[in-house]
């Protein structure tokens, strides 16, 4: 068996390199925009801005990155997105107002996504078919431990330094990916000539479908989805210009992303698992630091370290993911992992008013050993068999699937607690009433508690009323909570019907590895 020299370990460790950081810094901002909206003078609705701004750029940018890696080359598109991620990263933090951090952002995202599928492009272009399970499990690292630790290391650097360190984190590892990537990564040759034969309507029709569409799914629930003129105009121009997009790429000679990629079953289905991954995974994210700040007061440092048993666990797992692919079918791998995760959203679906910090590490841990046994056979599952002409498309169609099924997922899961809080707050006034003994017993405690703090009566019963209602009301967001839990569950085991459909892995014919 041939040795893999280690100028391609090298290299392919530096392109992981940058998709870590790339998909890192969706998450890192998360913990910590509280401190950054107060710093640049804005409220906590406009800082949200911070977050979607690099989302809508990155997945714009996800979709055209094969194409340019054919145009410029794969090293030098690589290298001038390290470069111009890093810059913007310092533009970042010096920015001095809300608009200056959105532009950056913006650039930051444009310049960071290409990061990420360029990765797993770099991986099935540079190491032999034997050891694309090896690289799978060093880009699944990027992809699910960097958004599980992304609020850790943000709230410990904003709690410890400031938030702009949370932007300035990326200039070392960015210095030593130019160095990987320009010493080790043979250069392959650039096909300028394809300016002349670029599919620039296809570009422009997915750049204002999707940047559309993440828009919508991003604002929606803070402005009243389809009850907002905008969100409706901006719905509809999502499903026209996507439809346009899909219609030109299938019909276009030369497509600058190939979408025929899509008749590979293996990839389809994958994909359709895929995106329930990215719902659960960044849902999760997102609704835990949620749930510690709004119902038990976290801070962010707090969050961090909650959220840091998600990502620590998978550290010790991952290298052994591609072993255990050797003699358990990847499909069965998979199947384990999303059970795992599941099984952890539903522990989570039983929330009580102690529920925090030690009851979340339980459920932590579990998630984190799910996450690498779904990605990692799904990642190899997708692209075993695919022609290396296919392998850019690949990588930006799997990225993309899992970025859109994260933005669905947020949204969906920001809907739920809203309606389900309403709902639950409607439901419980109507059973705790002034008229019931047990009420009027904990009122009667309440109020001479607050009278024993030197209130007078008529006070203490309007405080008395007061936390009650608080009672109720945080109640209700538990309830709440437990229910988007519980969706995000029901999703991952519902996806897992696709692997049921999944052709039997060629890597386990015989035990060994195959060669594609």
């Amino acid at each position: 068996m041939e040795k893999v020299p280690y100028t391609k370990w090298l290299a392919l460790c530096g392109a992981m390199l940058g998709a870590f950081m790339a998909i890192l810094d969706i998450q890192i901002t998360n913990s910590s925009l509280n401190d950054i909206a107060g710093a640049l003078g804005c409220s906590l609705d406009e800082g949200s801005w911070i977050s979607t701004a690099y989302l809508v750029a990155e997945i714009v940018v996800i979709g055209t990155t094969a194409w340019l890696a054919r145009v410029f080359s794969i090293k030098r598109y690589l290298l001038f997105s390290t470069v111009a991620f890093v810059v913007c990263s310092i533009f970042c933090a010096f920015a001095q107002n809300l608009n200056m951090m959105i532009v950056s952002r913006v650039l930051q995202g444009l310049t960071g996504g290409a990061l990420i599928p360029l990765a797993m492009t770099v991986n099935l272009l540079t190491m032999p078919p034997r050891l694309h399970p090896v690289g799978s499990a060093i880009f699944g690292m990027t992809a699910t431990f960097a958004p599980a630790i992304g609020p850790t290391i943000g709230g410990w650097l904003t709690d410890n330094y400031g938030w702009q360190w949370i932007f300035f984190i990326n200039v070392f590892p960015g210095v030593l990916m130019f160095f990987l990537i320009t010493t080790y990564l043979e250069a392959d040759k650039p096909q300028i000539a394809l300016l002349k034969e670029g599919d620039y309507w296809g570009i422009f029709a997915m750049a204002i479908g999707l940047g559309s569409l993440e828009y919508v799914l991003e604002e929606g629930e803070r402005k009243d989805w389809f009850g907002n003129p905008l969100i409706v105009r901006l719905a509809v121009v999502a499903v026209i210009f996507i439809a346009i997009f899909i219609a030109i790429e299938f019909t276009a000679q030369k497509p600058f992303v190939n979408l025929r990629v899509f008749r590979h079953l293996r990839f389809t289905l994958s994909c359709s698992v895929l995106g329930a991954l990215g719902l659960a995974l960044y849902g999760t994210v997102y609704l835990i630091p949620l749930y510690l700040a709004q119902v038990q007061g976290y801070s962010a440092y707090q969050i961090g370290l909650t959220l840091m048993w998600v990502g620590l666990p998978q550290l010790v797992l991952l290298p052994f993911v591609p072993k255990l692919m050797k003699v358990i079918d990847p499909r069965i791998l998979a199947g384990i992992g999303l059970l795992l995760f599941s099984g952890s959203c539903f522990i989570d679906a039983f929330l009580s008013p102690d529920f925090a910090m030690d009851q979340f590490r339980v459920s932590n841990i579990v998630r984190a050993l799910g996450q690498p046994l779904i990605f990692v056979p799904l990642l190899s599952m997708s692209t075993e068999g695919l022609p290396r002409s296919e392998a850019g498309s690949a990588s930006a169609l799997f990225n993309m699937t899992r970025n859109i099924g994260g933005s669905i997922g947020i949204a969906l899961l920001s809907t739920i607690v809203t309606q389900r809080e309403h709902l639950h707050s409607v439901r419980l006034g109507e059973t705790v009433t002034t008229y019931l003994p047990a009420v009027q017993a904990r009122l009667a405690t309440l109020t001479d508690m607050f009278e024993t703090k030197g209130l007078d009566p008529a006070t203490a019963s309007g405080y008395a009323l007061t936390a009650l209602n608080h009672t109720v009301q945080k109640q209700a967001y538990l309830m709440a909570y437990s229910d988007a839990f519980f969706v995000i569950g029901a999703a991952l085991l519902l996806s897992g019907v696709s692997l049921f459909f999944l052709p039997k892995s060629q890597a386990m014919l015989g035990g060994m590895p195959a060669a594609h």
